[in-house]
């Protein structure tokens, strides 16, 4: 009988040299992720602190490659998933979308300017303000209130699409959830429509990020794939769960993550 040893770091290309423990760890990590992500955004929460406890590759840069990778397969899948069952404006979807891309390109100029530390106090300050205003306020977002004609819906989502693009490109943790509260928030969606017009916004995202990761050698295939079949499946049973529970159920998620959200900013501001 082949013993099998779970701790001895893999020589197969493209996986970082992680032993099988770490691999199954990342993989049951990504599935997690891929549902909280469908659902409402956040699951870089748990999918990237992983990874970067794990360090395939050796730097921290193989990991947020690789992450971007995953995120893209999980996040494709919870978007068609939602796309079939949840009517959506293309139009209005897909000019939020173009909009993000050169944005998050912008925010990645910015951000190699900025002290960590400044960034990580206005993401733990916008975090407590979204999730005392959705606490407080328990019909918000439970059914549609559209603010916007056609029109004014079209520039306000583009407009938020850039300011989207423009934090994710700074690279701050909870943009998913931002983008969420934005499309609740500013634009009337009820919860459950607004995670499907996230999922397609964040495909744009990973995307930019991505162009610049793949030319650059970065992303590590083997791993990638590997966590991309187990994310995709939990954005798949993600999307399903809060179809059939509903925009109420999508809140409570809500609070949650940025609960989370909220406890590991101050962490990190606590160690700097």
């Amino acid at each position: 009988m082949t013993h099998v040893d779970l701790w001895t770091p893999l020589d197969w290309p493209g996986f970082g040299h992680i032993a099988l423990a770490a691999l199954a760890f990342l993989c049951v990590t990504a599935f997690l992720a891929g549902a909280i992500d469908a659902i409402v955004g956040g699951g870089g929460l748990l999918q990237l602190p992983a990874m970067l406890l794990v360090n395939p590759g050796g730097a921290v840069v193989y990991s947020l490659a690789t992450s971007k990778m995953v995120g893209l397969v999980g996040t494709s899948a919870a978007a068609v998933t939602f796309a079939r069952k949840t009517p959506l404006d293309w139009k209005a979807v897909g000019q939020m979308a173009a909009t993000t891309f050169p944005a998050s390109v912008a925010g990645a100029a910015v951000a190699s300017a900025l002290p960590k530390s400044v960034l990580n106090t206005v993401v733990l300050c916008a975090l407590v303000v979204v999730g005392l205003y959705t606490w407080r306020k328990p019909e918000f977002g439970v059914a549609e209130n559209r603010r916007f004609g056609h029109r004014g819906e079209l520039v306000a989502m583009a407009v938020g699409g850039a300011a989207i693009g423009f934090w994710d490109g700074l690279g701050p943790p909870g943009t998913g959830s931002f983008l969420v509260f934005l499309l609740v928030g500013v634009i009337g969606y009820a919860f459950l429509r607004a995670s499907a017009v996230a999922k397609v916004v964040n495909i744009a995202a990973n995307l930019g990020a991505l162009v610049f990761f793949i030319p650059a050698g970065k992303v590590l295939w083997g791993l990638g794939a590997a966590m991309a079949v187990c994310n995709l499946a939990g954005g798949i049973l993600g999307a399903s769960l809060a179809m059939k529970r509903g925009s109420a159920f999508v809140r409570k998620v809500f609070l949650v993550v940025v609960s989370g959200l909220v406890i590991s900013v101050t962490w990190k501001l606590s160690l700097a």
